[in-house]
This record gives C-alpha cells, structure tokens and sequence, in this order.
C-alpha cells in the first residue's frame, strides 16, 4: 500500500515547523492515523507532541541526508508502523536529494514552501538555484512575515516565473491570510490562427504547452527553434526547441518538442530554422508520458536568437 508523503520546504526560519506542529495539531489531519515525522533542518521553533490531539506522530531527527537510505526510512515506517510521512526538508538541500532516497512505496501526496518575505528575494538572488528547486516542485507557496499593505508583486512574480500553477499565500504580521489572485496573461495570443512566438517567449511558451498542452491541441504555432535530433526516431521526426536557463548558468537545458517533418534528417544538428506547425496530444516517450507533438507545415532555416540561452 503507498505511503503518502507530505513534504515541507523553505530556508531555516521561514515557518516550516510553526506550520507543522499546528498541521499535527489539528485533528482533522491528525485524525489518529500513524504519522513518522521526519525533520532534517532543526531551528528555533521545536516540536511539542503533547499538545497533539492523538498519540501517533513518531518523530526521526535525520542529522545526514548523505546518509540516508531507503532501507533506512523503510525500517523507520515499519518501526512505528506509520501509514505517512510528514517531512520537514532541509532548505539548503534540493528536494530531490531526499526524494531518490525514498523507498518505492512511498508518494508525494503535498509539497508546500515556506518563505520568509523579509529575506527570500536576497536568498533568490545569492541562491537562485535552491530558491527554484523548492518552487518547481511545490504546490502552494506561503511567504509569510509579509508587512501589511507591502507590495505582493515581487513575490507574486519570483513564484510565477517558475511555476505557472503555484498557489500562493501571502501571510501577513497581523495574522490575516491573502490568496494571490493576480492574474499572469500569457506573452502572445493564443487565440490566434497562427500563436505567434517570440524568441525571448520560447521558455514561457515551452512550460506552457508541456503543463497544459490541450489547450494547443489542433492550434497552430510558429516560432524560431534549434534543431535537435531524436535518438529513437531519425527519420522524419526532429525536436525543435531553445536552451533554457532555469536558475542559473550551471543549470541550462535543451528544451524540444518533438516534431514530424518529412525529410528531418537532413537538417543540421543545432542549426537555427522556423516551424510553423500544428498540436497535437499524444504519448511520446520524451515526455514519458502524454504532451504536445507538432506536425510541421514549413521548416525554413533562420538567422540565430540574438540569445542563445532564453530565461522564465
């Protein structure tokens, strides 16, 4: 049987355990089923287990992720014979570190970030990467200590710019709650008869075709991409796309749309050239799973982005 996960990030001291600890200490979530707590970063705040509405939250202090093993959290389920986990993650570690060291049964049911509004925009800029990590993956972003009538549009925009699907909360000194309703319209129209894109728009148009691709299905698109080619289909199938930087110069990736094109293999790897294609959603073994695939109607050779590396 899956054990749900529910994982908690944020830098030290941005209200992970505050968050927690009240979580555990509502019986609506804390409803008697045995919980393993798992708390790789420890700060101020601790845990108090006697104000818990049931006696069945086991606590595990992971003092070394390098050192932890997926035998080991397994033997920590069986020990308390916990049904979840509820971890609090280290924010100077990526997620995924701990998430390859989980046992196979285990799933991801809720990740939530926390975030300190006095220090968050300066970890972002000193810190990008583990700043991005914990947003891409999350579900709801909480930036907390926010100041009442301060400005939202920063925070607002360092989430969105990551992750397009994000909840975001913003909690404020007095102890009210504001959900973020601030609406992102997308860099070109996609209600056009032919989506028009820009090349400093390829990554936005790229995450937002892959997160959401029935929107594009049977839409047709234009845009300047670098030829890639497949290693599983190299006959008339390429996938055009652009380098993206996703935190930082250590962090850029390929990112392509697999594409049919008769004669495809005749293009020169890396090679600058305009599609103009239709969508269509389908499986397709680069997504591992079902997305966007294009069907050209031209492919014409162009002049290269004035960037090579496009950004969010």
């Amino acid at each position: 049987m899956p054990i749900p996960v529910y994982a908690f990030t944020g830098f030290l001291e941005s209200g992970k355990t505050k968050f927690i600890q009240e979580t555990l200490e509502d019986p609506r979530f804390n409803d008697g089923t045995r919980t393993l707590l798992l708390v790789m970063e420890e700060g101020e705040e601790e845990y108090h287990a006697d104000t818990y509405p049931h006696n069945c939250v086991y606590q595990e202090v992971v003092d070394d992720l390098d050192e932890l093993t997926a035998e080991a959290l397994e033997a920590m389920v069986q020990k308390y014979h916990a049904r979840r986990v509820v971890a609090e993650l280290n924010g100077m570690r990526l997620a995924g570190e701990f998430y390859e060291k989980m046992p196979e049964d285990w799933q991801i049911a809720q990740e939530v970030m926390f975030a300190d509004s006095t220090t968050i925009l300066s970890y972002n800029a000193n810190m990008r990467q583990l700043v991005v990590d914990k947003l891409t993956g999350a579900e709801m972003v909480v930036f907390n200590r926010m100041a009442l009538g301060a400005d939202v549009m920063p925070f607002h925009k360092l989430a969105r710019a990551v992750n397009r699907r994000i909840d975001i909360v913003y909690d404020f000194v007095d102890g009210s709650t504001q959900f973020d309703e601030i609406e992102d319209p997308l860099p070109f129209d996609i209600n056009a008869p032919v989506i028009e894109i820009k090349d400093e728009d390829y990554a936005l148009f790229y995450r937002d075709i892959t997160e959401e691709p029935k929107k594009y299905d049977k839409k047709t698109v234009r845009f300047k991409g670098q030829v890639a080619k497949l290693k599983r289909e190299k006959v008339g199938m390429f996938a055009p796309g652009r380098f993206v930087m996703t935190c930082c110069e250590a962090d850029i990736t390929f990112m392509g749309i697999p594409c049919r094109w008769p004669g495809a293999e005749k293009l020169e790897a890396r090679s600058y050239v305009m599609v103009e294609a239709t969508v269509s959603v389908r499986y397709h073994n680069l997504y591992r799973g079902v997305g966007p695939i294009l069907t050209a109607t031209s492919v014409t050779p162009a002049p290269p982005a004035e960037q090579d590396v496009v950004t969010f």
